[in-house]
């Protein structure tokens, strides 16, 4: 079938709007026609360093069953879903409910192709790499996979939610999942774009009595203290993890680094009191190392590696959203809206900090 899809062709260049040919769901895939999707770092860091060429991302995907192959059974046409990431099923993270640790995902996530090494997209007999975690969703239709498929029920507002496949449960997920924060705890969430503000969110939910917010761009800051932030530190003013220890005394009992920045990574593990615990979601380059002092280690401090919010999406989107609909969980103040055709604009606004959280709409 014929698309509309945002290609990226060159490394480092602008999306490109083409018409693309789609193929048919085959027995275990789903055609799913996509109402939004959301822009995530992830995107903008593979644009900028694609693994392959020319190939449409998106994985923060949300919209409507339109037909399903032979043998699925999860979702039937007219279903609302969102998309979240691929994983296998069967090896042993999987099977121990760590998907998001799927030791089978790397060419599904990024390869750019099926598992039997074809294209889902093509363009007058060109090959266009798609499957970009699972769905490829920068585009009005998208084929996925039972695994990476949440049915959500269908009066919640399906054009917000695409980033509850990647972003949001990310950062909520990270809060909640992995690091259990108890109720009356502290936590300092340093980095306050969709990830860290989804987790800031997450925090007041749990109960947390102090929540110290940290980054360098003002409006992102004044959003934090609508959003529940106890305190907000600007780390272009004052060294945040002094602030911290002058808020709290020892330290806080948890921190998030949600930059993905050596230095950030060290002043949040620094910010931890002994004992107490450092969770890593910010991606960075392959290859960047980061300098610890060994003793803020040795003493208690733990720094945790986080994919996805260690979630089971099938299970922790639908939680999200009933806290979407009681109001408890205010996404819609993270959100900015963009046509397809505006995609480039919405890129660099996330780019230069004008907007926390673009979403594309793609259709009604």
């Amino acid at each position: 079938m014929k698309i509309t899809a945002a290609v990226i062709r060159e490394k480092a260049k602008p999306f490109v709007i083409e018409q693309l040919e789609l193929d048919d769901p085959r027995p275990d895939e789903i055609l799913v026609r996509i109402v939004a999707s959301g822009i995530c770092h992830t995107d903008v860091t593979l644009r900028n360093n694609p693994l392959v060429l020319p190939v449409v991302l998106g994985h923060e995907g949300a919209g409507i069953v339109e037909k399903v192959g032979e043998r699925v059974t999860k979702v039937r046409p007219g279903d609302h879903v969102v998309l979240s990431f691929v994983y296998c099923g069967h090896c042993a993270n999987c099977r121990q409910g760590f998907p998001a640790y799927c030791t089978q995902s790397v060419m599904g996530t990024f390869g750019g192709v099926r598992p039997d090494g074809t294209t889902t997209l093509s363009k007058n007999g060109e090959k266009i790499h798609g499957n970009f975690f699972g769905q490829s969703s920068l585009a009005t239709y998208a084929l996925t996979y039972e695994n990476n498929v949440v049915k959500v029920r269908p009066d919640a507002p399906l054009a917000m939610l695409g980033p509850l496949g990647c972003g949001v449960q990310t950062g909520a997920g990270a809060v909640i999942n992995s690091l259990r924060v108890k109720a009356g705890s502290s936590i300092a969430i340093f980095g306050l774009g969709a990830v860290g503000l989804s987790a800031l969110m997450a925090a007041k939910i749990a109960g947390c009595s102090t929540i110290i917010g940290v980054d360098v761009k003002p409006n992102r800051l004044q959003l934090a203290r609508e959003l529940g932030a106890t305190h907000v530190i600007s780390a272009a003013d004052v060294n945040p993890t002094a602030e911290i220890k002058k808020i709290t005394g020892e330290g806080v009992n948890y921190s998030l680094e949600c930059a993905g920045n050596p230095k950030v990574l060290r002043q949040a593990l620094e910010s931890v009191r002994r004992p107490g615990v450092c969770g890593l979601i910010g991606g960075a380059p392959m290859g960047t190392e980061v300098t610890l002092d060994i003793n803020s280690i040795m003493f208690g401090r733990t720094v945790r590696g986080i994919l996805e919010g260690d979630s089971i999406p099938d299970i922790f989107i639908p939680q999200l959203i009933e806290l979407i609909m009681q109001g408890r969980f205010p996404l819609e103040k993270l959100i900015t809206y963009y046509s397809l055709d505006q995609i480039n604009q919405a890129v660099e606004d996330s780019e230069e900090g004008r907007v926390v959280k673009p979403i594309i709409k793609i259709s009604e």
